[in-house]
């Protein structure tokens, strides 16, 4: 068992080695550093232009974000060509013949593929440490989210290098990474805003109102007239998307799972504090159903003067506890993705080969 470990440790070692080494690398770190380092001082910057707290502006979530968006646009170009480059330049033959075994060569590259990826996150550290600091974010919103960062920043290795095994092509295997994450992070916005389009329900609206014409004294804190004549209801009728039939679909996107994974913190008036929670709380609105029977009666406030019969409307917290999450659901259909492609990659590196595509190279 221990020389298991001690060959997939030596794997790992040199993949590291060759991608560490690279003057590329060492310059797109240095890319990603500045950049987030711009998008935190304009951060800053905006918060003190408009006078905002620190602590509810949400800068420690949007460097989160930040982040995987970075990790999910260069980790498929980092993992995309691990097994069939090797195979292009006539390497990966001289390791299988060697005492390292199919499943060692895919997840030694995997597992070096993760960590060059997590070198993001590392170069942005100063920024996320400040963030923190200032932003007085809490402990558990810390670890969840970067929990949930760092898995996800895996799964996108996963599949790169696992489709980096399965295809005999590097250019084919990378942009096929890049489409699996596009379809992950857009596609499934894009399906569920034609799904909700594609399922509509018809609203009946009445409306009530009050006579304002007819003249007289109005009440200064309402602003309704003291002598109050209701007109007829005025009913209208229109089309609705139903995103309750289709919320699910969010599920998959990964920043849906990070924004649904971190705990949420809301203000005095019941609004989210930070990215987090504004894109939790829009993708757990989409849970409920549309009233299809709405009755705006304006008279009957006016008549009671109350105002609050006008606005009795949820506030974004009182959706968020009556809504469910769903971050569960799809971090593990991402990794079962993940350990899926992986398994079929060892499957297709395992030697001596049954059947390779034409063209291949075999050493």
């Amino acid at each position: 068992m221990t020389r298991y470990w001690d060959t997939l440790g030596t794997i790992i070692l040199l993949e590291l080695r060759q991608r560490i080494r690279s003057v590329a690398w060492i310059v797109l770190v240095i890319v990603v550093f500045v950049l987030v380092g711009v998008v935190t001082a304009m951060l800053w910057a905006s918060i003190s232009a408009f006078g905002g707290d620190a602590e509810t502006a949400g800068v420690y979530s949007t460097i989160i974000f930040f982040v995987l968006l970075v990790g999910t646009l260069v980790t498929p170009a980092i993992s995309g060509g691990a097994v069939n480059g090797d195979r292009d330049a006539g390497t990966l033959a001289t390791t299988q013949v060697t005492l390292a075994s199919a499943p060692q060569i895919v997840l030694g590259k995997f597992v070096a593929a993760w960590t060059v990826a997590l070198t993001f996150l590392l170069a942005s550290l100063p920024f996320l440490v400040f963030s923190v600091v200032a932003g007085g974010v809490r402990l558990d919103t810390l670890l969840a989210s970067l929990g949930v960062l760092v898995l996800e920043l895996g799964v996108v290795a996963a599949i790169g290098v696992g489709l980096s095994a399965l295809m005999s092509r590097a250019l084919f295997s990378v942009v096929t990474t890049y489409l699996a994450v596009a379809a992950l992070s857009i596609g499934t916005l894009i399906a569920f805003t034609l799904g909700g389009l594609a399922f509509q329900s018809e609203v009946r609206s009445t409306y009530i109102g009050v006579d304002y014409s007819v003249g007289g004294e109005f009440d200064p804190q309402t602003g309704f007239p003291e002598q109050v004549e209701c007109l007829p209801p005025e009913t209208y009728k229109y089309l609705v998307p139903r995103f309750d039939h289709v919320w699910g679909i969010l599920a998959a996107n990964p920043y849906v799972v990070l924004a649904d994974a971190a705990p949420t913190t809301f203000d005095s008036n019941g609004n989210p504090q930070d990215l987090f929670g504004t894109i939790a709380t829009g993708v757990r609105a989409a849970q409920l159903a549309p009233e299809l029977e709405m009755v705006t009666d304006e008279c009957a406030a006016a008549l009671a003067g109350d105002l609050d019969l006008l606005n009795d409307y949820e506030t974004p917290q009182e959706i968020f506890e009556r809504t469910v999450p769903s971050w569960f659901v799809g971090l593990l259909l991402h990794l079962l993705l993940a350990a899926l492609v992986l398994g079929g990659g060892i499957a297709r590196t395992r030697t001596p080969a049954g059947r390779l595509p034409k063209g291949s190279r075999i050493a």
